[in-house]
């Protein structure tokens, strides 16, 4: 059976398919396929099958909020090992009738009834990544709500019932998602209602077998002819509620049916001409502006992707936008995060004068300030653009799978800090850090790119690469994503570890022995990592002739189609 590194030898043995400014630097296509094209709409997602679903909601009629959220439902169905119902929702909307992006914050809050003294009582250094205790309120359902009381045009039973019936007759699953299962099993299968859900005969489920979840068939069912308050306030709060007191945990019915989501604006910088738009915290999204702030002052057309001089501007800049990340990030309603400071060009310029061009850093201060998941992305024939992203975190969350219900909860809970003093420390009622973010860009006020880059504290550095690559590099919507990544791990984080050593790059294959020679002699410490590089999926709209172009991870399951 396949052990899927990601690091995958067959992306980096190259098809000339079309000319690009890489090429001309260094004479090789980083595309392993052709972008998709297409005019009445398109659908990218990293499982084939959620791509079909999406494209026969817009073949029906449907728009693209409808059917990013049949998408999403498919994929909590073919990959629950990223996502689900039991986790948030984070989307930016671009409506074609308003011509507006519109930012969705579908995050959950930790429950009402444990507290950071129970916490500490406990002995803990940081919350768990399994189990009870790290468990939010799951926020994505009430996203899909909210999305579609604004936006949506089908009836929300036709926009689940594809789901409902592949969850009651069953679906091949995919290498790549046995794989993850058989992973998870070890880790979550000791807790309650995972192997009666994941486990048909005490066994995960291999390549190609067929897999029914057909408690969740109810579930959605129930979701989509009751509505939100269905999952909030029914029987599957209560549900929930019973099996958490069960386990010891502390989600409650209070917490479910008190749960809403927020309507945010999203905010931007330009780089080089082209407005990109992210999400607030508590997500991380703003991170990705801080990388490119920087970035912009440097001349990085006249660099190249294979270069020494790249790859440490580039992870100087990142360690230096991870350490405000760590600092300030954290839920607005109880502390205030200097958004408009850390995203402006001035200080962009200000922390640029801390990066020495020749050596790498130990340590960064954050700067001074006064006063496994998935990602989808649809476009429809009117022009409307959805920037989706949903997790449950840690792949398939806690492990807590509440009786009956077909999905498991999520363990966001994890990423507060439990630091007295610390933005982001543990309260009662508050959302936790985040790091799932959406991406979107406009060129002179128009849509230009939908595009997200799943995989925890490696997405604000790779929604810099691919733009990188886009805009300075020359390459076009496939070979942005296809191209090897460059991922620096290490950096201090909002759950209060602190980095001392300058942490350290893992660099794709297809970059040279010389250039990591240099980085080392640099300062900079290499390591090879497995699985850790995201995936990507994107379309773009060209603003002349309104045709879209799709492209998506060749390192999972994804597909871009369109018609």
């Amino acid at each position: 059976m396949l052990k899927p590194s990601f690091v995958l030898s067959f992306l980096f043995v190259f098809l000339p398919l079309q000319s690009s400014a890489y090429d001309r630097i260094t004479g090789e296509s980083f595309a392993s396929r052709s972008e998709v094209i297409a005019t009445n709409g398109m659908v990218a997602t990293s499982q084939p099958l959620a791509t079909q679903v999406g494209l026969d909601i817009l073949k029906k009629g449907g728009n693209a909020i409808d059917a990013a959220i049949a998408a999403n439902a498919m994929l909590g169905l073919v990959e629950p090992t990223g996502n689900g119902i039991g986790g948030d929702l984070f989307a930016i909307v671009w409506d074609a009738k308003t011509k507006g992006l519109y930012g969705l914050n579908a995050s959950g809050r930790s429950p009402k009834s444990l507290t950071l003294e129970h916490l500490k009582s406990l002995g803990l250094e940081k919350i768990p990544s399994y189990g009870p205790l790290p468990v939010s309120t799951p926020g994505a359902v009430d996203g899909w709500f909210e999305l579609h009381g604004r936006f949506g045009k089908l009836d929300m039973t036709e926009i689940l019932e594809p789901t409902i019936t592949y969850a009651k007759e069953g679906f091949p699953v995919t290498e790549l998602i046995a794989h993850y299962i058989e992973v998870y099993t070890h880790r979550l299968g000791q807790y309650p209602g995972f192997k009666e859900t994941y486990m048909p005969n005490g066994k995960a489920p291999v390549k190609g077998q067929i897999f029914k979840n057909p408690d969740l068939a109810v579930t959605l069912e129930k979701i989509a002819t009751g509505g939100r308050d269905a999952f909030y306030k029914g029987d599957i709060a209560r549900v929930i509620d019973a099996y958490m007191k069960e386990q010891g945990g502390f989600l409650s019915y209070e917490d479910l049916s008190t749960h809403k989501s927020e309507w945010i604006r999203p905010v931007s910088s330009n780089y080089r001409g082209y407005d990109v738009w992210e999400l607030p915290p508590n997500s991380q999204g703003i991170t990705a502006l801080q990388i490119l702030n920087v970035l912009e002052t440097y001349d990085i057309a006249s660099m190249s992707l294979d270069s020494p001089e790249y790859i440490h501007t580039f992870v100087e800049a990142k360690k230096l936008a991870f350490e405000d990340r760590a600092k300030f990030f954290t839920d607005p309603d109880f502390s205030e995060t200097p958004v408009t400071r850390l995203i402006s060009k001035a200080y962009a310029r200000e922390r640029k004068k801390l990066i020495d061009p020749a050596k790498a850093a130990k340590r960064y201060d954050a700067g001074p300030y006064h006063g496994d998941t998935i990602y989808l992305t649809v476009a429809d024939k009117e022009g409307n653009m959805v920037s989706l992203i949903q997790s449950n975190f840690r792949g398939m969350g806690s492990g807590m799978t509440p009786t009956g219900l077909g999905f498991i909860l999520q363990d966001r809970g994890e990423l507060f800090s439990l630091k007295e003093g610390h933005a982001n420390v543990y309260a009662p009622g508050k959302r936790p850090f985040h790091t799932i973010i959406p991406a979107f860009v406009t060129k002179d006020g128009e849509p230009w790119m939908s595009f997200g880059v799943m995989g925890g504290g490696t997405q604000p550095q790779m929604h810099a690469q691919i733009l990188v690559n886009m805009i300075d590099f020359g390459m076009n919507l496939q070979e942005a994503g296809d191209a090897p990544r460059i991922l620096h791990s290490g950096s201090s984080e909002p759950t209060g570890e602190v980095m001392t050593d300058g942490g350290y790059i893992s660099l794709e294959n297809g970059f040279s022995q010389n250039t990591r020679r240099k980085l080392i002699e640099m300062g900079h410490q290499l390591r090879d990592v497995v699985g850790s590089y995201g995936g990507y999926q994107a379309i773009l709209r060209d603003p002349s002739s309104k045709v879209y172009y799709g492209a998506s991870e060749s390192r999972k399951d994804g597909q871009a189609a369109g018609y």
